[in-house]
């Protein structure tokens, strides 16, 4: 049976702006009947193409087949690809650290050495003029491995152990080793096929971890492993019965209790104990859908973010005394406001930092227990503010972060008491000027009336007359908010003339809450929508060229690509989707895939007639038509656990089988990573300036 096709052949009508050499057909996948069961039978001829082992023969030859494409495709920006890498990875200073992190006497920080791809770990005792102690020698653990990743490290309470989470695959499944610190020896101890958090007890012995179901990848049992003794005999803590939720674990600010949050879209639950003394669990509050809450201790008191009557959530409080009474014990801390969402805290001993957002930014104020409040100053009109590394609780000063379109990040630490604020670090940033640059922030209106905050940047003396070129960037999922931060990469755009544009469509947070509910569920559409709009707004207020329009998206916002490839493509030259999550209905209908179950409450689930039928009708894979497609650069990673590698495949199959246009279609996968691509400090820009010089190319950028 023939499989796929490649070729020699002349390609047709290739556009003048795309690639003159004589070019391969496409790969051609093999079409092969298969009924997906559902309130609908549907036939999906591409689902031969999912391997769970990852070993088909036939579907490997396929993959290297649309590599091989690729390769052939891009052949001509191989130059441009370079160039750009060379720009990216020269806006990063290669000798970097980090601002040191103050915890029981050792000042903790993170390193690169002159053109290492990966950081050294280490921590100095007293003060930052001490010897250095190396935890983690990252170069040297990498070697030989395709793909690594340290997930979390974490130092015992007597400050002697390390405890670390190592994937070699890039499919999250993390081992968890030990090492002693003074002598570097790694202890015998190995848990595998657990979750990047854990937490240790006071004892110095016991280590608190989550392990993963290995088919669905769900963090399913919390187990206490006893150093020194097998990864069997661990002893079950707690185990999660209800698929649709998370489990993380965490130590309260003031070190007293070791907890277990669960969460799902719309419920959480928190059990605590004693980390000097663990033994009963007790639960902050039963779960109860549509309750949301997160509970934090200092002193002697509890500090719950919670939306209980408070859509934007507000924050209340809980003395010890009262932690029987359950909810009736909780009081207002921080009121509800309709046009403030309260993101995050941390409660410190003489103050508590609140990250909240309002018109479109995120902003941090300070809540003095003395009842004083201020908020943190900025002088731009689109930037994000975000808690930082604040590991001790005495403290009068907060440390915190700043980004923005045109300024690289930022580690401040402001005194709560007084306001003063001192710059810690200012992220270095070789042959970039920031004055070179100026951000914006303009507002859209979408075809129901709301108006959508869009970031935009671009360089000093460009004209707005309708001619640039853009790149429109979005997300739009999981509540998850894209903030404006600067980037190594957009110089590059920008410095050639180009716009950038964030869209802060509905989907995310950036507006509260109410904005993400407007972008899930049966209102998911708002967020492809809302895109469009944004789009056609820069260009009706010519900011950008009708013909020049690129837009990218990856994982959720890979689906936002495949929306509107299939509702305006019209409206967009390029696409870039990485990792795209484009086959909605077929992932949502089997629970074995990983974050199936955990997502009915943001996609619906399609064993319901009404979610399937809406679903169904915004899908990417099951909406593609026989027309026109912008150009599309797609990528994937073969070993990706959270959109499986088998959605861009099967898509992109049913593209070129479907597609009425000549505009190339180039599909990369990397046979060696996961769902964040390769690993490395300077290894993933290498992918990058490969869809950017196919972008530019496409869109005429000189």
């Amino acid at each position: 049976m023939k499989r796929f096709v490649v070729a020699a052949i002349v390609a047709a009508a290739v556009p003048a702006n795309a690639f003159a050499q004589t070019l391969p057909a496409p790969p051609v996948a093999d079409q092969r009947p298969y009924s997906v069961k559902g309130p609908k039978e549907r036939n999906d001829p591409y689902y031969w193409l999912r391997d769970d082992t990852r070993k088909d023969p036939q579907m490997l030859a396929y993959l290297n087949a649309e590599n091989a494409y690729a390769d052939a495709v891009l052949a001509e920006t191989r130059p441009l690809r370079d160039k750009l890498f060379t720009e990216f990875v020269g806006r990063i200073k290669q000798d970097d650290s980090s601002v040191p992190a103050r915890q029981r006497g050792y000042h903790y920080y993170s390193r690169f050495e002159t053109g290492g791809d990966y950081p050294i770990i280490a921590r100095k005792q007293g003060n930052l003029q001490a010897a250095e102690q190396v935890l983690l020698d990252i170069p040297v653990m990498a070697k030989g491995h395709g793909f690594f990743s340290i997930g979390e490290w974490m130092v015992s309470q007597d400050n002697k152990l390390l405890a670390f989470a190592q994937d070699n695959v890039g499919r999250r499944q993390y081992t968890l080793k030990v090492k002693d610190i003074a002598t570097g020896k790694l202890h015998s101890d190995t848990v595998e096929n657990a979750e990047p958090n854990f937490v240790w007890a006071d004892d110095n012995r016991t280590i608190y971890y989550i392990e993963k179901d290995p088919v669905t990848l769900l963090s399913k049992r919390v187990k206490a492993h006893l150093l020194g003794t097998p990864a069997s005999a661990d002893k079950l803590v707690y185990e999660e019965k209800d698929d649709s939720f998370y489990m993380g674990l965490s130590r309260t600010s003031d070190d007293k209790y070791i907890c277990i949050i669960v969460q799902s879209t719309v419920s959480n639950e928190q059990r605590c104990t004693s980390a000097a003394r663990p033994g009963e669990w007790s639960v902050i509050a039963p779960r109860e859908r549509d309750f949301r809450y997160s509970a934090d201790h200092i002193g002697n008191r509890w500090i719950v973010r919670t939306n209980w009557n408070a859509p934007n959530y507000k924050l209340m409080t809980l003395a010890d005394a009262d932690s029987a009474k359950g909810r009736a014990g909780w009081t207002d801390l921080v009121a509800h406001d309709a046009n403030v969402f309260i993101e995050d805290f941390k409660p410190f001993n003489s103050f508590i930092a609140v990250e909240q957002r309002s018109g479109g930014n995120k902003k941090i104020r300070l809540l003095t227990n003395e009842g004083k409040s201020s908020e943190v100053a900025s002088d731009e009109p689109a930037y994000a503010m975000a808690l930082s590394t604040n590991l001790e609780p005495d403290t009068t000063k907060l440390r915190y972060v700043y980004d923005s379109l045109t300024t690289p990040r930022i580690w401040y630490e402001v005194d709560a008491a007084t306001g003063q604020r001192t710059l810690l670090k200012q992220t270095p940033t070789p042959n970039y000027d920031a004055a070179n640059y100026v951000t914006e922030r303009v507002w859209a209106t979408a075809r129901d009336g709301t108006k959508v905050p869009v970031s935009l940047v671009y360089r000093k003396g460009f004209k707005r007359d309708g001619t640039a070129a853009m790149l429109q960037y979005g997300y739009g999922s999981y509540g998850f908010s894209q903030d404006p931060a600067w980037s190594p990469m957009t110089p590059s755009l920008l410095d050639r003339g180009m716009v950038y544009a964030l869209a802060h469509i509905r989907g995310g947070q950036e507006m509260g809450r109410a904005w993400y509910d407007q972008g899930k569920l049966l209102n998911k559409k708002n967020s492809f929508t809302d895109f469009i709009d944004v789009t056609r707004h820069l260009v009706a207020n010519r900011y950008a060229a009708k013909d020049r329009v690129a837009a990218m998206g990856g994982s959720a916002g890979g689906l936002l690509m495949g929306a509107i490839a299939n509702m305006a493509p019209q409206d967009y030259d390029v696409l870039i989707s990485q990792v795209p999550f484009v086959d909605v209905v077929t992932t949502m209908l089997d629970a074995s895939i990983p974050l199936t179950t955990n997502e009915y409450d943001e996609w619906g689930n399609p064993a319901d007639q009404q979610y399937y039928d809406y679903m169904l009708s915004y899908s990417p894979y099951d909406q593609i038509e026989a027309k026109a497609y912008p150009a599309m650069f797609v990528g994937t990673g073969l070993h990706d656990s959270q959109v499986q590698y088998f959605e861009p495949t099967k898509y992109v199959a049913r593209l070129r089988a479907a597609k009425q246009d000549s505009n190339p279609l180039v599909y990369r996968v990397n046979m060696e990573a996961g769902h964040g691509g390769k690993s490395g400090r300077f290894e993933q820009y290498r992918s990058r300036a490969e869809y950017y010089a196919f972008m530019l190319d496409q869109l005429g950028v000189e």
